[in-house]
C-alpha cells in the first residue's frame, strides 16, 4: 500500500452506523467500529505504520492501472485493476443497518473476481484496534478464518475458498490467483471483545447481502425529486448524506473522519465524527428539498430530545456539536503516538469546541424544522416556545461564531443573521399551525436583530456586510443571506457585500473563508479554500441573477471533486484535497447550488 495516498483518492462506504474509506489502490485505511464515532480498527490514514489497514492488491510485475466507480445509484464501491495479465475488482459494501437499536456487530464484504486473464492477488489484514492503543491476539480458525481479539474490540475474517490464511505473527496474509470467472470473497465483521466465530458467511449469503445492499440505495434513491442538469453529482451527494447519518438516532455527522488536515504540516487537525447542530439541520434542509422526509423527521425528533435533555457542556439549552447518541461530553485529547496524515500532528479525538456558544445554531435548527413537517406534537411546540422565548432574553451576546475560532467571542454577524431566522422560523411555524406563541415578543426581537445587522454589521465604507461588528474583515458565512430571506439577492446592499467577496475572498471560483491573518482565530498556519463557502458563492450568483457566470463557478468546482464525486473540507494551493473526508457541510451545499441553477438557468431560457 501507498504510506499516505491523497486524501481524495478514496471512496466511502457504510451501513448507516460506521464507515469505512477505501483508498483507490484497494486498501481499507479507515474504519471506526461499531459507531462512526468508536475507536478504529483500521487507521492507516493517520499513521501508516501504527493504525491498520486492510489491503487487497494485485501482485504483479507489470504496470497495473487501478480505477474506482461505484456501481450506478448505489454506495457499492468498485475498484478495478488493469494489466498485461488480465483485469480483475474488488466491490467492496456494507449492507444497511436499518433496525433502531444500534448494532454490535458490523460486516465490510470484498467481492474480488477476474473478468479477463489471470491475476494473482495479496491480502493483508493488519487491524490496530484503538486507534493504535489497544494489543490485540491472533486466533486461526482454519485456512479461511481468523479472530482478532483486543481488549476493546474484535474483528472476524473470512475467506472464500480460493484464498488460504496464514498468520503473520498477529496479523493474517495470503496470495492467491484466480482466472477469468474466478469469484473470491473476504468477509470483515466488527464485534465485542471475546467473540467467537458461531456461524459462518456462506457464498449465498454474500450474494444476498449484496443484492440486498444495491436494492435499498437504488429504492432509496428514487424517492428524489431532483430531476435537473447534474443528475449523478446530485445524487451521489444525497448518498453521501445519507451515509453520513446514525440510523438509529437520525443524527447526521459532519464527516466520516477525523484528523486529516487543512494545512499538510498544520495543526488544525479536529474530530468530525459528531453530530453539530449546524450542520445536522443543513443536510437535512438539503434531503428535504431533494424529497426525503423521512431523515428529516428523524432529526427533528433527535434535536427534540437534545433540548429536553439539557445537561450540556456550555450550560445553554442546545450545544453545538453532541456524539450520535446525544452524549454532549467530547473531552478532546491528543494522540501523541500516531504521527498523523503525512506528519500533520496533533492528531486530535474529540472536540473541545464542544462547549463554545455559537448562538447560530438556534436559527440553523429552527429553519430546518420549519423545512420539515413542523414540531411534532403538543409537548413538542411547548418545548420549542419555550426555547424560543429563552432565545429572545439571550440572543445579544458574543459568542465564537460559525467557524468555531479559538481567538475569543464577537459580535459576528453571522450569528445576527441566525438570531433572525430562529425568530422568523418561529413566528412562520406558529401562525402556519396556529400554536400559542408570544409573538409580539417573537416580532419585537427579530426586528431588533434585524436592524442590529442593518446599523452595526454593515461597512459603510467598504459597502459591505463584515464578520462582527467591531472589524472591517469580510466572511463568506454571509453568502447565505439571500437564502436564508433576510435580504432580496437583488438588494444594493447585498450586492455590493457580493462584489466586496469577489475581490477579496475569491481566487478563481474558490472562496476563502475569512482571511485569518486579518482576523487571527487563534490557531496557527493557513487554510485552503472552503468548498462550502465555493458553493454558496455559486448559489449567491445565480440568485443575484448572474446565471453564466455562477454556471461556470459551479462547473469549475466540479473539477475539484474526486474520482468517485466526493469532496473534502478545503481545496489546497495544488487543487488538492484537504480536511476531513467526505465532507457534510461541502455536499450539502453542492446540492443547494445545482437547484438554484437549475431554477436560474430554467428561468432564462423561458424568457428566450
Amino acid at each position: 500500500m501507498n504510506d499516505y495516498p491523497p486524501i481524495d483518492e478514496h471512496g466511502i462506504v457504510g451501513d448507516l452506523q460506521t464507515a469505512a474509506l477505501v483508498s483507490a489502490d484497494g486498501t481499507i485505511d479507515w474504519w471506526c467500529a461499531p459507531r462512526f464515532d468508536s475507536p478504529s480498527v483500521f487507521a492507516s490514514l493517520l499513521d501508516s505504520d501504527k493504525g491498520g489497514h486492510c489491503a487487497v492488491a494485485v501482485d504483479t510485475s507489470h504496470t497495473v492501472t487501478v480505477r474506482q466507480l461505484y456501481l450506478p445509484d448505489t454506495a457499492i464501491l468498485l475498484t478495478r485493476f488493469s494489466g498485461p495479465d488480465g483485469v480483475g475488482e474488488v466491490a467492496d459494501f456494507m449492507e444497511p443497518l436499518l433496525d433502531d437499536e444500534p448494532a454490535e456487530r458490523h460486516r465490510l464484504v470484498r467481492v474480488i473476481r477476474v473478468v479477463r486473464g489471470t491475476l494473482t492477488f495479496t491480502l493483508s489484514c493488519r487491524p490496530r484496534f484503538d486507534y493504535g492503543r489497544a494489543t490485540h491476539t491472533l486466533d486461526p480458525i482454519d485456512d479461511h478464518a481468523a479472530v482478532f481479539d483486543s481488549p476493546v474490540a474484535g474483528l472476524h475474517l473470512e475467506t472464500s475458498a480460493q484464498i488460504a490464511l496464514r498468520a503473520d505473527g498477529t496479523d493474517a496474509v495470503s496470495a492467491f490467483t484466480l482466472t477469468a470467472g474466478d469469484v473470491a470473497g473476504i468477509v470483515l465483521t466488527t464485534t465485542a471483545p471475546g467473540t467467537k466465530l458461531t456461524e459462518r458467511a456462506s457464498y449465498d449469503s454474500v450474494r444476498e447481502a449484496f443484492d440486498r445492499c444495491r436494492l435499498y440505495w437504488q429504492t432509496w434513491l428514487r424517492t428524489s425529486t431532483y430531476r435537473g442538469r447534474w443528475r449523478d453529482m446530485v445524487n451521489r451527494s444525497a448518498i453521501t448524506l445519507k451515509l453520513l447519518t446514525y440510523h438509529p438516532t437520525g443524527a447526521p455527522i459532519a464527516a466520516a473522519t477525523m484528523g486529516l488536515p487543512e494545512q499538510i504540516g498544520g495543526e488544525r487537525n479536529w474530530d468530525y465524527r459528531y453530530t453539530w447542530i449546524r450542520d445536522a439541520s443543513l443536510s437535512v434542509r438539503a434531503l428535504m428539498d431533494l424529497g426525503f422526509t423521512e431523515e428529516a423527521h428523524a432529526f427533528r425528533d433527535w434535536l427534540r430530545e437534545r433540548v429536553g435533555a439539557g445537561g450540556t457542556a456550555s450550560g445553554e439549552p442546545l450545544q453545538i456539536m453532541y456524539r450520535v447518541d446525544g452524549d454532549p461530553h467530547l473531552t478532546e485529547e491528543t494522540l501523541d503516538h500516531l504521527a498523523g496524515y503525512r506528519n500533520s500532528a496533533p492528531v486530535r479525538l474529540g472536540n473541545g469546541a464542544a462547549d463554545q456558544i455559537q448562538l447560530d445554531i438556534y436559527g440553523e435548527a429552527a429553519d430546518a424544522l420549519a423545512q420539515a413537517t413542523g414540531i411534532a406534537g403538543i409537548a413538542g411546540w411547548k418545548m420549542f416556545a419555550g426555547l424560543v422565548d429563552w432565545f429572545a432574553d439571550n440572543w445579544d451576546r458574543p459568542d465564537e461564531g460559525i467557524w468555531e475560532t479559538r481567538g475569543g467571542r464577537q459580535n459576528f454577524t453571522y450569528s445576527r443573521l441566525m438570531a433572525w431566522v430562529a425568530f422568523d422560523r418561529a413566528i412562520r411555524l406558529a401562525t402556519e399551525q396556529a400554536r400559542p406563541a408570544d409573538l409580539i415578543r417573537w416580532r419585537t426581537e427579530r426586528d431588533a436583530v434585524f436592524a442590529q445587522i442593518i446599523e452595526r454589521g454593515f461597512d459603510p465604507e467598504r459597502r459591505a456586510f463584515v464578520q462582527h461588528f467591531d472589524t472591517h474583515v469580510l466572511d463568506a458565512s454571509l453568502l447565505l443571506m439571500p437564502r436564508m430571506g433576510f435580504l432580496a439577492a437583488s438588494d444594493p446592499m447585498w450586492l455590493s457585500t457580493l462584489d466586496a467577496m469577489e475581490r477579496e475572498l475569491v481566487s478563481d471560483s474558490l472562496v476563502y473563508r475569512y482571511d485569518p491573518e486579518a482576523s487571527p482565530d487563534g490557531l496557527r498556519g493557513t487554510e485552503g479554500t472552503f468548498n462550502l463557502c465555493s458553493f454558496l458563492y455559486v448559489e449567491a450568483l445565480a440568485r443575484t441573477g448572474r446565471v453564466q457566470q455562477a454556471r461556470y463557478a459551479f462547473d469549475k468546482m466540479l473539477t475539484y471533486a474526486n474520482h468517485v464525486g466526493l469532496f473534502a473540507e478545503e481545496i489546497g494551493p495544488s487543487g488538492e484535497q484537504l480536511g476531513n473526508f467526505p465532507q457534510a457541510f461541502t455536499h450539502l451545499a453542492l446540492i443547494a447550488a445545482a437547484q438554484a441553477l437549475d431554477e436560474e438557468l430554467d428561468r432564462a431560457e423561458s424568457r428566450d
